[in-house]
């Protein structure tokens, strides 16, 4: 199943509703376009307080961090922006500065491409090394999520040790892709990370938060986001299931839960 399946009955009206009033505090509402303007981000910095409540985040490029970080004044939305992104070179020095860059403009969370092609060659290190220097950049303070690039990897087992690279070098979220390849997330690479996650000894005893996955690219449906959304549940528990540990990075998304929560 890819993340454009659907599933295979109609959900019930109010099975939606539940779902999407779960899913909207997750949203990482995004534009990363590649011909982005101020218009845009001031558009999408307006949708971030939406009449069903705030969505968990804004992620954008870094040079619109310090306009989003103001327009989202006394809203609490933090902003998000990329990091070696999309191309995922091995290159530790690039993701510094953008990370640097991000921080300094005010944003509180990185989402960095690691080098996957690297991990692909045998070479999981390089992802360590690289999520690492990133961490070592921006903090403890400073939410950090390695995009792992799920869908250019061959199977699902290059995706958990991806994850298990990333977490080794201090990543607090899995992020399954930058959502620029033709295949981005899907159920399986999900699970496959979600089981990294609660593997015993994935949660250092240091860490200040806990672990989560994030998924990206390819949902923009409250349905799509649904299967999700259960995986979650059943991995992490439902209880335990939050903006600290799940979110879904999504532009088109917000749209469809809106029109279910206002039906």
């Amino acid at each position: 199943m890819t993340s454009d399946d659907r599933p295979s009955r109609a959900e019930p009206a109010d099975d939606l509703a539940a779902v999407a009033a779960r899913v909207l505090p997750l949203l990482d509402l995004t534009s990363l376009g590649d011909d982005d303007t101020p218009a845009d981000i001031e558009r999408l910095c307006a949708n971030a307080p939406t009449p069903a409540g705030p969505v968990a985040s804004v992620c954008v490029w870094p040079r619109f961090v310090a306009m989003s970080v103001e327009l989202l004044a006394g809203t609490g939305i933090p902003v998000a922006a990329v990091a070696n992104f999309p191309d995922g070179d091995d290159d530790d020095d690039r993701a510094r500065s953008d990370a640097a860059a991000i921080v300094a403009g005010g944003g509180a969370e990185v989402d960095v491409v690691v080098p996957w092609r690297r991990l692909a060659d045998g070479d999981d290190a390089a992802v360590t090394r690289l999520v690492a220097a990133t961490r070592a950049e921006i903090g403890d303070g400073t939410v950090l999520k390695a995009i792992l690039e799920t869908g250019e990897l061959d199977d699902d087992e290059l995706a958990a040790r991806a994850g298990r690279a990333a977490l080794a070098g201090g990543a607090d979220f899995l992020k399954t892709s930058t959502g620029k390849t033709a295949r981005s997330a899907t159920p399986e690479a999900a699970a496959a990370l979600l089981s990294v996650l609660t593997e015993p000894g994935a949660a250092s005893p240091d860490r200040i938060r806990p672990i989560g996955l994030k998924v990206s690219g390819g949902v923009g449906t409250v349905a799509q986001a649904a299967t999700y959304l259960a995986l979650a549940d059943e991995a992490l528990g439902a209880a335990a299931v939050g903006p600290a540990t799940l979110r879904f990075g999504a532009s088109r998304l917000l749209g469809d839960l809106l029109a279910v929560l206002q039906a």
